[in-house]
């Protein structure tokens, strides 16, 4: 019996999606998925094993539900790497920003409410709205996938949504959002009608500034997300947290499944804190890996939008699908996002960027001739 998911009784905002996610092909070079290229160092992997291996110990019984000492730890980490106090009561974690973002929408969003997010960017935050019943609202960007602060309050104050979503820096493009937009556009939301606004900082390490936690201090209404995937190189471990007003993190814990953050998750992202500094220092690298893409698909003749993230979008092609088949057919895999003449690359070691930017140089020449 032929049956597909549109045979089936599913909820009709589903019908004739598809699922998110990149293509996993076997290549030498995968630079699609924005994910740190760099192992976990040895001494750290020994503490991981470490840590869960007292935690093994207590598997018969249900983990911390409330995740105490690791989000006193991202606290502190919030703290030290921003110089704004951030304490317990105003962080929250769960399996991956994603999670965050879903519990977020759960408790703010929902049947009858809607979110607004300014696209390209995240394709995530309108998934997540789709599945928590939420209507979604596309917001426009400018031509250089800057947020045009006028369109966006005109946006604000026509939709008055429930939820806001600024992604800075911003995925796929790579633009940061300047912290005067940010309030502005707060200040917008609150206006049109009482909304909450979450900033979602998941490339935030990899910015040439500052993040906007300070912005929490007085708007109880914001949200700054964040994630383990990315600077700290722990794509698999599934970690993701916020920082807001304890109000917000009380009201989020509605809405939590029970005891949702595993022992083993917490014991593993414990660690990974612990050793801070060293995975900071990959950051360090992969940022100026990534401005040298910049700089080598600029002279090349590409048009390269302005990165703050581990990640460079870069165009402007005909065909960007034709495009990504060449760069694929020379074993290198990057991401061909759907935005219309532009391709994605990850900041991978400095060889596999040597080897995506031969490959883009003889799709230059190919293309040239």
């Amino acid at each position: 019996m032929n049956l597909g998911i549109d045979d089936l009784p599913v909820r009709d905002e589903l019908r004739g999606k598809s699922p998110y996610g990149a293509p996993q092909l076997d290549v030498p070079v995968r630079l699609n998925t924005n994910e740190n290229p760099y192992p976990l160092p040895e001494p750290l992997v020994e503490r991981i094993a470490e840590r869960v291996r007292e935690a093994a110990r207590d598997l018969n019984r249900y983990p911390d539900r409330d995740a105490v000492e690791l989000r006193t730890q991202l606290a502190k980490y919030l703290t030290d790497t921003s110089g704004y106090e951030v304490g317990l009561a105003n962080v929250w974690a769960a399996n991956g920003s994603n999670e965050v973002l879903q519990q977020l929408l759960q408790t703010f969003g929902g049947p009858g409410r809607t979110a607004i997010g300014f696209e390209p960017s995240y394709s995530m935050h309108a998934l997540i709205a789709r599945g928590t019943g939420t209507g979604w609202i596309s917001g426009p960007r400018g031509e250089d996938f800057t947020i045009d602060l006028a369109a966006a309050e005109k946006a604000l104050a026509e939709h008055r949504p429930d939820v806001v979503f600024i992604t800075t820096p911003n995925n796929p493009t790579g633009t940061a959002v300047p912290a005067g937009t940010v309030l502005a556009l707060y200040e917008a939301a609150q206006a049109a009608k009482p909304s909450m606004v979450v900033v979602d900082e998941a490339y935030i390490e990899f910015s040439h500034g500052d993040s906007l936690l300070p912005l929490l201090e007085g708007r109880p209404n914001l949200v700054v997300s964040r994630t383990m995937s990315k600077a700290f190189g722990a794509a698999g471990l599934r970690l993701g947290y916020l920082a807001a007003h304890p109000a917000v993190v009380d009201a989020v814990q509605l809405v939590r499944l029970p005891y949702h953050l595993s022992a083993v998750t917490q014991a593993t992202a414990l660690a990974a804190l612990e050793h801070t500094d060293t995975l900071l220092k990959y950051v360090e690298q992969l940022k100026s890996e990534r401005d040298r893409l910049v700089s080598e698909l600029l002279a090349l003749g590409y048009e390269v939008t302005a990165s703050d993230a581990n990640f460079v979008q870069f165009g402007r092609f005909a065909d960007a699908h034709e495009v990504w088949r060449k760069i694929l057919d020379r074993g290198v895999l990057v991401r061909d996002n759907g935005v219309p003449g532009w391709l994605r690359v990850t900041a991978g070691t400095p060889e596999e960027n040597d080897a995506f930017l031969d490959a883009v140089r003889e799709v230059k020449k190919e293309q040239s001739a």
